[in-house]
Protein backbone atom coordinates (compact mmCIF):
# COMPACT_ATOMS: atom_id res chain seq x y z
CA UNK A 1 0.00 0.00 0.00
CA UNK A 2 2.63 2.52 0.79
CA UNK A 3 4.85 1.34 -2.68
CA UNK A 4 1.70 2.41 -4.36
CA UNK A 5 1.56 5.72 -2.57
CA UNK A 6 5.13 6.42 -2.91
CA UNK A 7 4.50 5.24 -7.07
CA UNK A 8 1.38 7.93 -7.24
CA UNK A 9 3.23 10.51 -5.30
CA UNK A 10 6.48 10.26 -7.79
CA UNK A 11 4.21 9.93 -10.73
CA UNK A 12 2.52 13.10 -9.84
CA UNK A 13 5.71 15.18 -8.70
CA UNK A 14 6.93 13.96 -12.20
CA UNK A 15 4.60 15.08 -14.00
CA UNK A 16 4.37 18.51 -12.71
CA UNK A 17 7.65 19.16 -12.63
CA UNK A 18 7.22 18.58 -16.53
CA UNK A 19 4.13 20.76 -16.74
CA UNK A 20 5.93 23.86 -15.20
CA UNK A 21 9.50 23.55 -16.88
CA UNK A 22 7.91 22.80 -20.36
CA UNK A 23 7.19 26.35 -20.88
CA UNK A 24 10.72 27.52 -19.79
CA UNK A 25 12.02 24.68 -21.87
CA UNK A 26 10.38 25.70 -25.00
CA UNK A 27 11.35 29.44 -24.45
CA UNK A 28 15.03 28.29 -24.06
CA UNK A 29 14.29 26.30 -27.04
CA UNK A 30 13.37 28.70 -29.41
CA UNK A 31 16.28 30.99 -28.28
CA UNK A 32 18.37 29.01 -30.10
CA UNK A 33 16.47 29.15 -33.20
CA UNK A 34 16.11 31.17 -35.92
CA UNK A 35 12.73 33.00 -36.75
CA UNK A 36 12.30 31.43 -40.04
CA UNK A 37 12.61 27.80 -38.02
CA UNK A 38 10.30 28.73 -35.55
CA UNK A 39 7.62 29.82 -37.75
CA UNK A 40 7.94 26.80 -40.42
CA UNK A 41 8.33 23.57 -37.83
CA UNK A 42 8.21 21.58 -34.70
CA UNK A 43 10.79 20.47 -33.03
CA UNK A 44 11.96 19.56 -29.52
CA UNK A 45 15.65 20.92 -30.67
CA UNK A 46 17.20 23.69 -32.55
CA UNK A 47 17.76 21.96 -36.15
CA UNK A 48 20.99 24.70 -36.60
CA UNK A 49 21.78 25.82 -32.99
CA UNK A 50 22.71 29.54 -32.88
CA UNK A 51 23.85 32.09 -30.62
CA UNK A 52 22.70 35.10 -32.50
CA UNK A 53 20.12 35.97 -30.54
CA UNK A 54 21.72 36.40 -27.38
CA UNK A 55 24.79 38.46 -29.29
CA UNK A 56 21.90 40.80 -30.34
CA UNK A 57 20.88 41.54 -27.08
CA UNK A 58 23.99 41.67 -25.76
CA UNK A 59 25.31 44.35 -28.67
CA UNK A 60 22.03 46.52 -29.21
CA UNK A 61 21.92 49.14 -26.57
CA UNK A 62 17.90 48.79 -26.64
CA UNK A 63 17.83 45.81 -25.59
CA UNK A 64 20.96 45.19 -22.82
CA UNK A 65 19.85 48.92 -21.52
CA UNK A 66 16.34 47.52 -20.77
CA UNK A 67 18.24 45.05 -18.18
CA UNK A 68 20.15 47.88 -16.62
CA UNK A 69 17.34 50.15 -16.48
CA UNK A 70 15.06 47.05 -14.19
CA UNK A 71 17.90 46.20 -12.46
CA UNK A 72 18.64 49.98 -11.30
CA UNK A 73 14.70 50.72 -10.16
CA UNK A 74 14.31 47.55 -8.73
CA UNK A 75 17.63 47.65 -6.81
CA UNK A 76 16.48 51.14 -5.62
CA UNK A 77 12.86 50.37 -4.35
CA UNK A 78 14.03 46.55 -2.55
CA UNK A 79 16.49 48.88 -0.72
CA UNK A 80 13.98 51.40 -0.26
CA UNK A 81 10.85 49.07 0.97
CA UNK A 82 12.85 47.03 3.38
CA UNK A 83 14.36 49.68 5.19
CA UNK A 84 10.72 52.05 5.80
CA UNK A 85 9.01 48.91 6.73
CA UNK A 86 11.62 47.22 9.06
CA UNK A 87 10.38 49.96 11.88
CA UNK A 88 6.94 49.78 10.84
CA UNK A 89 6.92 46.23 11.13
CA UNK A 90 8.44 46.37 14.56
CA UNK A 91 6.23 49.12 15.44
CA UNK A 92 3.01 46.73 14.81
CA UNK A 93 4.64 43.62 16.68
CA UNK A 94 5.76 45.43 19.53
CA UNK A 95 3.48 48.52 20.65
CA UNK A 96 0.15 48.58 20.30
CA UNK A 97 -1.74 51.93 19.71
CA UNK A 98 -4.93 53.46 18.84
CA UNK A 99 -6.44 51.77 15.53
CA UNK A 100 -3.19 49.46 14.76
CA UNK A 101 -5.06 47.00 13.64
CA UNK A 102 -7.18 49.15 11.31
CA UNK A 103 -3.42 50.59 10.17
CA UNK A 104 -2.49 47.23 9.21
CA UNK A 105 -5.70 46.30 7.01
CA UNK A 106 -5.20 49.22 5.01
CA UNK A 107 -1.67 48.58 4.22
CA UNK A 108 -3.06 45.46 3.15
CA UNK A 109 -5.95 46.76 1.08
CA UNK A 110 -3.04 49.19 -0.92
CA UNK A 111 -1.62 45.26 -2.08
CA UNK A 112 -4.63 43.97 -3.01
CA UNK A 113 -5.48 47.01 -5.21
CA UNK A 114 -4.53 46.43 -8.94
CA UNK A 115 -1.85 48.91 -10.32
CA UNK A 116 -3.98 50.54 -13.04
CA UNK A 117 -5.85 52.26 -10.17
CA UNK A 118 -2.71 54.44 -9.14
CA UNK A 119 -1.77 54.78 -13.03
CA UNK A 120 -3.27 57.90 -13.49
CA UNK A 121 -2.51 59.80 -10.12
CA UNK A 122 1.20 59.04 -10.50
CA UNK A 123 1.43 59.71 -13.89
CA UNK A 124 0.47 63.43 -13.28
CA UNK A 125 2.17 63.55 -10.10
CA UNK A 126 5.12 62.74 -11.93
CA UNK A 127 4.75 64.87 -14.77
CA UNK A 128 4.21 67.83 -13.21
CA UNK A 129 7.48 66.98 -10.81
CA UNK A 130 9.73 65.74 -13.54
CA UNK A 131 9.87 62.87 -12.70
CA UNK A 132 8.83 61.14 -15.83
CA UNK A 133 11.08 58.57 -17.67
CA UNK A 134 13.27 58.10 -14.09
CA UNK A 135 14.63 55.41 -12.48
CA UNK A 136 13.44 56.79 -9.11
CA UNK A 137 9.53 57.02 -10.38
CA UNK A 138 9.29 53.18 -10.95
CA UNK A 139 11.16 52.56 -7.65
CA UNK A 140 9.04 55.06 -5.63
CA UNK A 141 5.46 53.69 -7.53
CA UNK A 142 6.66 50.65 -6.93
CA UNK A 143 6.84 51.51 -3.07
CA UNK A 144 3.14 51.62 -2.80
CA UNK A 145 2.48 48.01 -3.28
CA UNK A 146 6.22 46.50 -1.78
CA UNK A 147 5.62 48.49 1.44
CA UNK A 148 2.93 46.63 2.73
CA UNK A 149 3.84 43.37 1.73
CA UNK A 150 7.39 43.99 3.51
CA UNK A 151 5.91 45.09 6.66
CA UNK A 152 3.34 41.83 6.58
CA UNK A 153 6.45 39.31 6.36
CA UNK A 154 8.59 40.50 9.01
CA UNK A 155 5.82 41.63 11.37
CA UNK A 156 5.38 37.80 11.28
CA UNK A 157 8.90 36.98 11.82
CA UNK A 158 9.62 39.92 14.60
CA UNK A 159 6.27 38.88 16.14
CA UNK A 160 8.18 35.29 17.07
CA UNK A 161 11.07 37.11 18.70
CA UNK A 162 10.33 37.48 22.71
CA UNK A 163 9.91 40.76 24.13
CA UNK A 164 12.45 40.03 26.87
CA UNK A 165 15.60 40.50 24.22
CA UNK A 166 14.29 43.67 24.13
CA UNK A 167 14.05 44.13 27.51
CA UNK A 168 17.37 42.77 27.99
CA UNK A 169 19.10 44.64 25.79
CA UNK A 170 17.45 48.06 27.10
CA UNK A 171 18.93 46.74 30.69
CA UNK A 172 21.96 46.49 29.62
CA UNK A 173 22.36 50.00 28.11
CA UNK A 174 21.77 49.25 24.69
CA UNK A 175 20.53 52.41 22.98
CA UNK A 176 17.65 51.49 20.24
CA UNK A 177 19.61 51.91 17.01
CA UNK A 178 22.21 49.70 18.15
CA UNK A 179 19.68 47.32 19.96
CA UNK A 180 17.99 46.93 16.89
CA UNK A 181 21.28 46.81 14.26
CA UNK A 182 23.51 44.55 16.52
CA UNK A 183 20.62 42.26 18.27
CA UNK A 184 17.70 42.32 16.09
CA UNK A 185 18.36 42.64 12.95
CA UNK A 186 20.29 39.35 12.74
CA UNK A 187 17.54 37.65 14.39
CA UNK A 188 15.19 38.37 11.72
CA UNK A 189 17.23 38.16 8.83
CA UNK A 190 15.38 35.15 7.62
CA UNK A 191 12.52 37.56 7.93
CA UNK A 192 14.64 40.31 5.83
CA UNK A 193 15.77 37.91 2.69
CA UNK A 194 11.97 36.60 2.51
CA UNK A 195 10.72 40.47 2.22
CA UNK A 196 13.70 41.62 -0.39
CA UNK A 197 12.58 38.54 -2.61
CA UNK A 198 8.78 39.49 -3.01
CA UNK A 199 10.27 43.16 -3.15
CA UNK A 200 12.62 42.08 -6.05
CA UNK A 201 10.25 39.81 -7.85
CA UNK A 202 7.30 42.13 -7.79
CA UNK A 203 9.33 45.29 -9.17
CA UNK A 204 11.21 42.93 -11.45
CA UNK A 205 8.07 41.61 -13.18
CA UNK A 206 5.74 44.49 -12.93
CA UNK A 207 4.41 45.96 -16.30
CA UNK A 208 1.89 48.27 -16.60
CA UNK A 209 3.45 51.49 -14.17
CA UNK A 210 7.06 50.67 -15.07
CA UNK A 211 5.66 50.83 -19.09
CA UNK A 212 3.70 53.87 -18.18
CA UNK A 213 5.87 55.72 -16.16
CA UNK A 214 8.91 55.38 -18.50
CA UNK A 215 9.95 56.01 -22.53
CA UNK A 216 13.59 56.12 -23.39
CA UNK A 217 15.89 57.00 -20.68
CA UNK A 218 14.35 54.38 -17.84
CA UNK A 219 12.84 51.97 -19.77
CA UNK A 220 12.74 48.61 -18.63
CA UNK A 221 13.74 45.32 -19.95
CA UNK A 222 9.67 43.88 -19.64
CA UNK A 223 8.66 46.86 -21.69
CA UNK A 224 10.94 46.87 -24.12
CA UNK A 225 9.92 43.12 -24.70
CA UNK A 226 6.38 44.11 -25.51
CA UNK A 227 7.76 46.52 -28.43
CA UNK A 228 9.58 43.83 -30.73
CA UNK A 229 6.86 44.10 -33.27
CA UNK A 230 8.39 46.04 -36.65
CA UNK A 231 7.50 45.54 -39.65
CA UNK A 232 8.28 42.48 -40.73
CA UNK A 233 6.47 41.26 -37.76
CA UNK A 234 7.28 39.52 -34.68
CA UNK A 235 11.03 38.90 -33.54
CA UNK A 236 10.08 35.55 -31.53
CA UNK A 237 13.81 34.58 -31.63
CA UNK A 238 15.43 37.59 -29.87
CA UNK A 239 12.14 37.74 -27.54
CA UNK A 240 12.84 34.24 -26.68
CA UNK A 241 16.46 34.81 -25.95
CA UNK A 242 14.90 37.93 -23.74
CA UNK A 243 12.75 36.66 -22.12
CA UNK A 244 15.19 33.57 -20.92
CA UNK A 245 18.08 36.36 -19.87
CA UNK A 246 15.14 37.58 -18.12
CA UNK A 247 14.42 34.49 -15.39
CA UNK A 248 18.36 34.49 -14.56
CA UNK A 249 17.84 37.92 -12.07
CA UNK A 250 15.42 35.77 -10.36
CA UNK A 251 16.74 32.37 -10.37
CA UNK A 252 20.17 33.82 -8.54
CA UNK A 253 17.77 35.61 -5.96
CA UNK A 254 15.61 32.74 -5.46
CA UNK A 255 19.54 30.72 -4.98
CA UNK A 256 20.83 32.85 -2.53
CA UNK A 257 17.29 33.32 -0.13
CA UNK A 258 15.98 29.86 -0.32
CA UNK A 259 16.56 29.31 2.65
CA UNK A 260 14.72 32.02 3.90
CA UNK A 261 12.09 31.24 2.07
CA UNK A 262 11.59 27.69 3.07
CA UNK A 263 11.43 29.69 6.77
CA UNK A 264 8.70 31.52 5.99
CA UNK A 265 6.52 29.08 4.42
CA UNK A 266 7.22 27.30 7.61
CA UNK A 267 5.77 30.31 9.75
CA UNK A 268 3.06 30.83 7.41
CA UNK A 269 4.27 34.21 5.97
CA UNK A 270 4.81 32.94 2.82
Amino acid sequence: MDDRRFKKRTLFLIAYLVFTLLPIYWMVNMSFKTNQEILSSFSFFPQHPSWDNYKTIFTDPSWYSGYINSLIYVAINTVISVSVALPAAYAFSRYSFLGDKHVFFWLLTNRMTPPAVFLLPFFQLYTTLGLMDTHIAVALAHLLFNVPLAVWILEGFMSGIPREIDETAYIDGYSFPRFFLTVFLPLIKAGVGVAAFFCFMFSWVELLLARTLTSVNAKPIVATMTRTVSASGMDWATLAAAGTLTIVPGAIVIWFVRHYIAKGFAMGRV
